[in-house]
């Protein structure tokens, strides 16, 4: 394991949030979207289940957004920005099956902001790890969705495997053509 598992998990999320704007019909277009999201995510703490807080997690997307698009030093004011706006305050907890781990605002604190501080505490370790580079845009021609390279190697390259498989049959479809 590359990080804690809080960590990792932390990252994938943040992630699969930012790549939830990138589809079509959008995938948080409803308060029920946003009710699954939770829970494949496992996000716990107070829920509003209103149009307010689908509006204050979609408009997190972007923001977030702009962790895969600045260099370290832009990574950092972001992560700080979002740990000052929650006054964010570092706390071991323990709940569900959890062990101890980190969670630096109250579980009564609006989802997104939630949402925003999970993400900024990863990018903590991510920075201070020195481990920024594994943060990515799919290498997929077609596809503009952000990963986090958890791989020991540092090779992963795509997003998912139907964008490394539509690169691969494209790549093998132009050797085929062009070597008869």
């Amino acid at each position: 394991m590359l990080f804690a598992h809080d960590t990792e998990v932390a990252l994938a999320a943040a992630a699969a949030l930012v790549n939830s704007a990138k589809v079509t019909p959008d995938a948080l277009a409803r308060v029920s979207d946003l009710d699954a999201f939770v829970a494949e995510w496992g996000w716990t703490g107070a829920r509003r289940r209103d149009r307010a807080e689908l509006e204050a997690v979609r408009a997190l997307r972007p923001r977030l957004h702009r962790l895969w698009e600045v260099d370290e030093d832009g990574a950092v004011e972001l992560v700080n920005e979002f740990l000052r706006e929650a006054n964010a305050l570092p706390q071991l907890v323990k709940h569900d099956a959890w062990d101890y781990h980190l969670h630096a605002i109250p579980a009564e604190a609006p989802l997104a902001a939630r949402m925003a501080v999970e993400a900024a505490m990863a990018m903590v370790d991510v920075i201070r790890q020195g481990e920024f580079g594994r943060l990515q845009l799919c290498a997929a021609a077609d596809c503009d969705d952000v990963l986090v390279d958890l791989s020991k190697n540092r090779s992963r390259r795509f997003c998912s495997t139907s964008c490394s498989n539509r690169t691969n049959v494209a790549a093998f479809r132009a050797r085929r053509a062009g070597g008869g």
